[in-house]
């Protein structure tokens, strides 16, 4: 008996023996990866300063292991509303550098700093190790600002300006009328039945009133009256124009291409000119309706044109920025941007400044087309078309960066920029006191939130004065895309609601 006890002390040490061996292998995969962290350098939280010197901003990653032992990142971007977004790809380590060849992000450790690249631009970064990335804060609760104080019924989706003339506001709608509407009050002048959408905004001279539909014409109506003079067939009745279903996203898939606006007509000594959606610019007589000349592009023309008195400027869907002869229509010059055109190009001193779906915005020059200086807009299609603003400054919009920014247009120095949480694809309306923007909201929307409304900024600091948000209404877009227009004491802004809306604001 005694021989056997040794044996029964033992028997609780074989099954501890046994349950250590259990945990440490159901702990093995936990070890492997505090094991990986502590010898590989780059894992864990960094944050700094990334960005050209013109444009730097606050920036941050998290480097961590998945389950196949390869390190994935995870970007915390507060300027462009990202905060622990999952990067597409892994690291691949090659000589102390981690390349994630997806989003171009190289990175390596040194002296206790990440150092590196990111995307395609290069932008340098300069990052520490920190304890903890931001997050996204709640909307500030701002002031509502004056409210509206008329609303007239449309009917259809309003997605381009008012043109203002003698306090009276020219707006299409998505149903295809054109609409003249008082000021003052939000009464009907007269209506225009033009037949398809109208997407774009009009142009509006003393007497006359300029418009693109999408039927295909050019129209040119009595201002006063709203009676037609004449048309002209820009040749694009059978170009689609796929929006996005206002209930069902999935119906939206692989055809929504956010093509949602038109071209305004631009007048230089009696003629008009203005692009297309089947991609061909035109020249028009003003009085007669006549064709001047005609130039072909390889994309639809969406966004207004721009002249210096001797070219005219326009971009294209075909990535593609033209400058053709104003007289001949002959080309003078082009550049590719390497995406679609969808902002106006406008001349901004000596610049002429240009943005596309890319995420670019550009200053070339505008007798030669060369490069003066480039910015990338951080992830964000530039859509907005560019303001003037004092000086050789200018204000624009932006989509997912949800910013409006004051930009010099010497050499693309961002003086601010602020959120006003949604989509600013319309361009500001600003006066000397204050820059009025719109906003599109999108929910649900997978990357980041976006919330309808109308801002007021303080035009030095970029400092929201007030912000009257939009209701929701269940429908997946909501709030203005739509740019606000100034009129006397009147701020104008149509609705995806099919609303015009006039606000009453101080001088």
């Amino acid at each position: 008996m005694k021989r056997l006890a040794p044996l029964h002390r033992t028997e609780p040490m074989i099954k501890l023996n046994t349950q250590i061996c259990w945990l440490l292998a159901l702990l093995s995969p936990f070890a492997t990866l505090a094991a990986a962290q502590s010898s590989d350098p780059i894992l864990g939280k960094w944050y700094g300063m990334g960005g050209p010197q013109l444009d730097r901003v606050p920036i941050g990653f998290e480097f961590k292991l998945n389950e196949r032992g390869e390190i994935k990142a995870y970007l915390s971007l507060p300027v462009a509303n990202f905060y622990n977004f999952e990067l597409p790809g892994v690291a691949v380590r090659d000589s102390g550098k981690y390349q994630f060849a997806d989003v171009a992000l190289t990175v390596a450790v040194d002296h206790g700093k990440l150092v590196g690249t990111y995307l395609w631009a290069g932008i340098p970064l300069t990052l520490e190790r920190t304890a903890r990335l931001p997050r996204e804060l709640p909307v500030p609760a701002y002031p509502r600002g004056p409210g509206p104080v008329w609303m007239a019924k449309l009917g259809g989706a309003i997605y381009a300006p008012v043109a203002v003339r003698d306090s009276v506001a020219y707006v299409g709608t998505t149903g295809g009328i054109m609409n003249a509407i008082h000021v003052r009050d939000g009464t009907f002048a007269w209506t225009f039945v033009a037949g398809r959408p109208l997407h774009g905004e009009p142009l509006a001279t003393e007497n006359h009133l300029y418009f693109v539909c999408d039927n295909g014409y050019l129209f040119k109506l009595d201002r006063r009256t709203g009676k037609e003079v004449w048309r002209y067939d820009l040749g694009d009745a059978r170009v689609s124009r796929p929006l996005g279903h206002q209930v069902l996203p999935e119906i939206g898939i692989g055809a929504f291409d956010f093509d949602q606006s038109a071209p305004r007509p631009l007048l230089v000594d009696s003629i008009l000119y203005v692009g297309s959606g089947d991609g061909s610019f035109h020249a028009v007589n003003a009085n007669t309706g006549v064709r001047v000349w005609r130039f072909e592009a390889n994309g639809k023309i969406r966004s207004d044109a721009a002249s210096d008195g001797v070219r005219v400027f326009f971009g294209s869907f075909d990535h593609i920025v033209y400058a053709v002869d104003r007289e001949s229509g002959k080309e003078v010059w082009r550049k590719d941007t390497q995406a679609e055109v969808t902002s106006s190009p406008v001349l901004i001193g000596d610049r002429l400044i240009v943005g596309n779906r890319g995420g670019l915005l550009a200053a070339l020059n505008p007798a030669t087309g060369t490069t003066i200086w480039r910015m990338l807009f951080w992830s964000s299609s530039v859509e907005s078309t560019p303001v003037p603003g004092p000086g050789s400054e200018f204000f624009i919009g932006s989509s997912d960066l949800r910013r409006v920014s004051r930009i010099d247009a010497k050499d693309g120095r961002v003086l601010w920029r602020s959120d006003i949480y949604g989509i600013a694809w319309g361009r500001p309306a600003v006066t000397d006191h204050m820059v009025y923007a719109s906003a599109v909201g999108n929910t649900p929307y997978a990357f980041m939130r976006h919330l309808g409304g109308l801002s007021a900024l303080d035009p030095a600091t970029g400092k929201t004065a007030w912000r009257w948000p939009v209701p929701d209404s269940g429908a997946l877009y909501t709030g203005f895309n739509a740019a606000p227009v100034v009129a006397g004491d009147r701020l104008i802004v149509g609705g995806l609601d099919g609303n015009l809306y006039g606000f009453s604001i101080r001088r």
